[in-house]
């Protein structure tokens, strides 16, 4: 897998546990450097860290840019995140 040019990731990581995520999502940062990962996800913390965030409706592609560029445009990735339930931990 590693020496490929082109990785596809749908849904690769949301049957996991924060900490496997986390520890997954280190080993995909090292990779995109040298990489071209698509991501297909519903948890947006797996795709904060993109270069670009396509968000879908019905198949079409209605909003396009970076994590920042998208929450300022306060539209439907803005409203994603602020509505995005984050599970809670005990300490």
């Amino acid at each position: 897998m590693k020496d490929t040019e082109l990785l596809i990731w749908d849904e690769a990581i949301s049957a996991l546990d924060l900490v496997t995520e986390r520890k997954v999502q280190q080993e995909l940062d090292l990779l995109r450097k040298t990489r071209t990962i698509i991501v297909i996800a519903h948890r947006l913390s797996t795709i904060q860290d993109a270069d670009r965030i396509f968000i879908l409706r019905k198949g079409t592609i209605i909003e396009s840019g970076t994590h920042d560029e998208l929450l300022s445009n306060e539209s439907e990735y803005y409203s994603l995140v602020k509505n995005e339930v984050e599970p809670a931990f005990a300490s």
